[in-house]
């Protein structure tokens, strides 16, 4: 514990403290396993928060980055740049969407979607839904429907609406002449990976269209195959005007952007970023997203959630489960009592990565390229932390 104690000794005098980090350092993965500095293995249901959708040192990820970093690792974007431009011909051509423009997270593009449908519609009125979760800059967290998140930095954007999420009747009301967009998550991450009701998304859709408003889908968590297909939007058969991604677009490299409807785009000098859409992170994106498709991830995902939703019931024998709920490789566990922290500690302690999020549910989002075996091993040691107790 030594070097690891001195880690985090260090980790306290020159970083900010805001994580609340688990008390761990990790210095290698492989697959859908971590491994830390002293040689410990952890079997990991959090894939860096969803980012890591093929897991770690993958080889044609790999490859891509180290012939890339050979080549050319950075470029303005005053110049045509043919590795973005064919990472973005793969990713439209798999999407419903016509355009996009590349940012380096999933808050820039949250931001670039605001400033967008302002620019687009001339209105500044936004709708979000309570419990939503959308990034911790300006604009972003403005959207944020989580109080706890926000209060402390007020007063921000003061134009948003907020709604109950899975409540279309509510957004029927809240729009007016302001509105400029309504943005919702397909499915809310950060606040407990709740699904929408059958048919909800659908009604949203059609109350945009009837009102004149355009509809921003939060896919930053969902996107490049997590819920079963490539981006969820395709799996409720909706698609919005505009859409934020991010984490998994990149193959562990920081990436994010949105993608929007033709006729809708920023005109020159209107947005940019220095270091969005750069060669070495779109080539990683591109090679990341090849293999997705190609290994066809997405229904793998849907696949082996739905054996893993079946899997987890076992853990109703030890603990008491308020609900499981979830999509494809993306699925939250809420407890009754306040013991999710507790969990996560201790089954750490026993060589599983997990994550708990909004109040008492761990969410579980592990590399899709995880086996059955290592998920059951998972659940296997969950189980016995609570019988430990």
């Amino acid at each position: 514990m030594g070097q690891v104690k001195e880690i985090i000794e260090k980790c306290e005098r020159y970083i900010m403290n805001t994580y609340r980090r688990l008390p761990v350092v990790f210095a290698e993965g492989k697959g859908a396993k971590l491994f830390d500095i002293e040689g410990r293995e952890y079997i990991d249901f959090v894939a860096g928060i969803a980012v890591n959708n093929l897991g770690y040192g993958h080889p044609k990820v790999v490859e891509a980055i180290k012939r890339q970093c050979e080549r050319l690792i950075h470029i303005s974007n005053l110049f045509y740049i043919k590795e973005q431009i064919d990472f973005a011909e793969l990713l439209i051509e798999n999407s419903p969407l016509d355009k996009v423009f590349f940012a380096n997270s999933g808050a820039e593009a949250i931001e670039a979607s605001i400033k967008l449908a302002k620019k687009i519609t001339g209105r500044d009125v936004f709708i979000s839904a309570y419990n939503s979760f959308h990034g911790r800059t300006f604009g972003a967290l403005s959207l944020t429907g989580q109080e706890k998140y926000r209060k402390k930095f007020e007063p921000l954007m003061n134009r948003v609406k907020y709604v109950k999420y899975g409540n279309e009747e509510e957004i029927k009301e809240a729009i007016n002449k302001k509105v400029a967009a309504v943005v919702l998550e397909p499915v809310q991450g950060e606040g407990g990976v709740i699904v929408p009701p059958e048919g909800y998304l659908k009604a949203v859709r059609d109350i945009c269209d009837e009102k004149g408003v355009l509809l921003i889908f939060d896919e930053v968590q969902t996107g490049f195959g997590r819920t079963g297909k490539l981006f969820a939007c395709q799996r409720f058969s909706v698609t919005p005007d505009i859409m934020a991604f991010a984490k998994a677009a990149g193959g562990g490299l920081p990436i994010g952007g949105i993608m929007a409807r033709e006729g809708l785009e920023f005109d020159v000098g209107e947005h940019a970023s220095t270091f969005g859409g750069n060669p070495l992170v779109c080539a990683a994106a591109r090679a990341s997203l090849l293999t997705i498709l190609e290994e066809n991830l997405p229904q793998r995902a849907e696949n082996v959630g739905k054996w893993f939703m079946k899997e987890l019931r076992r853990l109703s024998s030890v603990y008491e489960i308020r609900e499981m709920r979830g999509v494809g490789l993306m699925i939250g566990v809420e407890f009754e009592k306040e013991i999710a922290r507790k969990v996560v500690l201790n089954s750490l302690k026993k060589g599983l990565v997990l994550n708990n999020t909004y109040e008492n549910v761990i969410r579980i989002v592990p590399p899709l390229i995880i086996e059955k075996e290592d998920l059951k091993k998972g659940v296997d040691i969950i189980c016995e932390v609570g019988e430990d107790d």
